[in-house]
């Protein structure tokens, strides 16, 4: 049985939920989200804790386990504070404006590159060189930041691209000189 599964999910005073045998409902303050479960997960809500339980003892069920747990959790998590991602663009001339609810990235391409943002999520340039991505899901948050990450990923020699704030570019030492 996993461990992480095993752990209670404590739902907060404002947070709602509507459960079915094949999902889950999460309403808060930031919005409402679905998930569909798998039918070897059943859900326990007994006082202001969510249990999970797995009814089967097969590989698959058992790593969905904790799996599940974890989503539930991102649920609530997203709907009560929301997610936060925060990209840099580092490099002569790399900058970034907001186009109405798009950014408009120049990163050194003979064209500025636009980015839409996902439903569900926003976009906000703070300076001209810092993207800040919000949102109450976690995989569209995530998978914003990846997709604009992927326009200019950064460069090993000299770190210029889009980078999370918190990322750590390790260089590469460049050639060396012959003598």
């Amino acid at each position: 049985m996993s461990r992480v599964g095993k752990k209670p999910i404590v739902i907060p005073a404002n947070v709602e939920l509507n459960l079915n045998d094949e999902s889950i409902k999460v309403k808060g303050p930031k919005g409402e989200l679905t998930l569909n479960l798998d039918s070897a997960i059943k859900l326990i809500h007994e006082n202001q804790n969510l249990i999970l339980t797995n009814d089967r003892s097969d590989k698959d069920s058992r790593a969905k386990h904790g799996l599940y747990r974890a989503l539930i959790q991102n649920l609530i998590t997203g709907v009560v504070d929301g997610f936060k991602k925060e990209l840099s663009l580092v490099g002569v001339g790399y900058r970034a404006q907001m186009k109405g609810q798009s950014v408009e990235l120049s990163v050194g391409y003979s064209h500025p590159v636009v980015v839409d943002p996902l439903e569900g999520v926003s976009l906000k340039v703070e300076g001209n060189n810092k993207i800040i991505i919000e949102g109450i899901d976690k995989q569209k948050v995530g998978q914003q930041a990846a997709d604009i990450r992927k326009i200019r990923k950064p460069n090993p020699y000299k770190g210029k691209g889009i980078r999370y704030v918190d990322e750590v570019i390790i260089k590469k030492a460049g050639k060396s000189v012959k003598k």
